[in-house]
């Protein structure tokens, strides 16, 4: 589907927003980051990102969707990269997104130990949007894979395991010595080998 000049438009600012939030971040706890302070950040004026977004909780929502999103994007580059290897494909990709989730400034805000109900709600309470979204992604990932050869409704299912596991590290990360990427592989590696076909 060719998108139009204002979806694309649309596309371009969210993302700039987006990107200025985390910039922010990189600064300064989610606490003490206003909506002013993200359309400065942007070049735009604060009444935009209020458009866009429609609260602060909408901003942080918009965010979290795009690190989901990020995961899966992640896993289905590791299946691309990994034929018929699936364990491999699993552990590389979970370890690259368990590594960019440890170094992003919205999951360090989080995780700083500060009252920040608003964000716990995005992965525990409110963690459909963003279980949606990630699922999607890899359920496309499982289902287009050339090698994997699975059916479209076992796909659907072991993506949306996946990203719930994954995301429940995201709120309560693991202990030091475990390797939770190599755990998630060694779990859900056989599972997909039996669903392919």
């Amino acid at each position: 589907m060719t998108r139009t000049y204002a979806q694309a438009s649309r596309e371009l600012l969210r993302n700039s927003l987006l990107d200025g939030l985390r910039g922010l971040l990189l600064e300064r706890d989610w606490s003490a980051v206003r909506m002013s302070d993200v359309a400065a950040a942007s070049g735009v004026s604060r009444q935009t990102v209020y458009n866009e977004f429609g609260s602060r909780y909408g901003l942080a929502q918009a965010y979290a969707q795009r690190l989901a999103a990020h995961l899966a994007a992640i896993v289905g580059t590791a299946l691309d990269g990994h034929p018929n290897d699936v364990l491999g494909a699993l552990h590389d990709g979970f370890a690259e997104f368990f590594t960019d989730v440890a170094l992003d400034p919205m999951i360090a805000s989080l995780l700083a130990g500060d009252a920040n109900p608003d964000l716990l709600r995005l992965i525990t309470t409110d963690a459909a949007p963003l279980i949606t979204t990630a699922a999607e992604i890899l359920h496309g990932a499982l289902a287009d894979s050339a090698w994997l050869s699975m059916s479209d409704d076992d796909a659907e299912r072991i993506a949306r395991t996946l990203t719930r596991m994954a995301l429940s590290y995201v709120a309560m990360p693991p202990e030091g010595d475990r390797n939770v990427a190599a755990d998630m592989a060694a779990v859900m590696g056989p599972a997909i080998e039996a669903a392919r076909v």
